[in-house]
């Protein structure tokens, strides 16, 4: 079973690595109107220069909920040490003839590799959203740089397809050319719901309350304002960002709730063999024993008819 996870795993990585750094997928091509005003915007610079820069999304989308899930998994565990609290708490698991799994490791290790499966299916989404529509990013004429002239452009209403029509740096065309849906709102609020589910199902301390509710609204407001920033710099229309909040919460969801089972422990395997050996019992019939006081009624009203 090890074998197979691991398997699913390396392909995924490895499609997303096709969808990101090759050209192996071809973007659509889309066309436009002539001065349409949706694509007029001024281009905002390298994505390097935007308030929320890749190298600072993706380390925090990766570094922020794997640190949450190594404290949280050791504060619970020892936790449970302290209050001899075993029944809720997953056995040790025996591999082999030599090696014991702790429940600490091995918690750590699966709700760590739904997460981390989690990205690079969200990747693999988003990148298949954006090379099936080609959706022009709000400063794609500023990249496109057409020559109205040539193309002949006298009316607003002249749609222009091709991509001879423009005459720019063809890098920055294609980049422009993959918006909908937006990555970075995808991967944001990806992080943050199952972050938040994670927080919201584990943490059942004393005292939390209040703080778990803040923790996990701030979350979500930092999702949401990486993808306000996104339309406020020009980067993508309202459309994209919406479309990639849509993407990463469905992800994030079903991971939680069919994957890792809203973060529940494994029932042991003698609770289930337990179980399966009562429904598979047959059932005991027992003779009826009929009461001295219902015979004598039952004596007495034949006397009487």
């Amino acid at each position: 079973m090890l074998y197979f996870q691991m398997v699913i795993m390396a392909g995924t990585v490895m499609l997303a690595y096709y969808f990101e750094y090759t050209d192996t997928f071809a973007v659509n091509v889309q066309g436009f109107f002539c001065h349409d005003s949706a694509y007029r915007k001024p281009y905002p610079g390298p994505e390097d220069s935007s308030a929320v820069p890749p190298a600072l999304l993706y380390s925090l989308a990766a570094g922020v909920p794997a640190l949450v899930i190594i404290v949280g998994e050791t504060a619970v565990f020892c936790l449970q040490l302290a209050t001899r609290d075993f029944e809720n708490q997953e056995k040790t698991i025996l591999t082999g003839d030599c090696c014991y799994i702790n429940p600490l490791v091995r918690r750590t290790v699966r709700f760590l590799g739904i997460y981390t499966f989690g990205l690079f299916a969200t990747d693999i989404f988003v990148n298949a959203g954006q090379v099936v529509t080609g959706n022009l990013a709000p400063h794609f004429l500023a990249l496109c740089q057409p020559n109205y002239t040539a193309l002949g452009c006298q009316q607003l209403t002249q749609f222009i397809s091709g991509e001879e029509a423009c005459t720019g740096n063809p890098d920055l065309i294609m980049r422009a050319r993959k918006t909908f849906p937006s990555k970075e709102a995808a991967l944001s609020v990806y992080a943050a719901v199952y972050l938040t589910m994670y927080i919201t199902n584990t943490i059942q301390a004393k005292g939390t309350r209040l703080a778990k509710p803040v923790l996990c609204l701030g979350l979500m407001c930092l999702a949401f304002l990486t993808g306000l920033n996104r339309v406020a710099e020009y980067r993508n229309h309202w459309s994209d960002v919406i479309a990639g909040f849509l993407v990463g919460i469905s992800i994030a969801v079903f991971l939680v709730v069919c994957v890792v089972n809203n973060f529940k422990g494994r029932q042991p395997e003698n609770e289930h063999t337990h179980m399966e050996t009562l429904a598979h019992t047959p059932m005991i019939s027992i003779p009826r024993v009929e009461s001295p006081l219902e015979k004598n009624h039952i004596t007495a009203f034949a006397e009487v008819t």
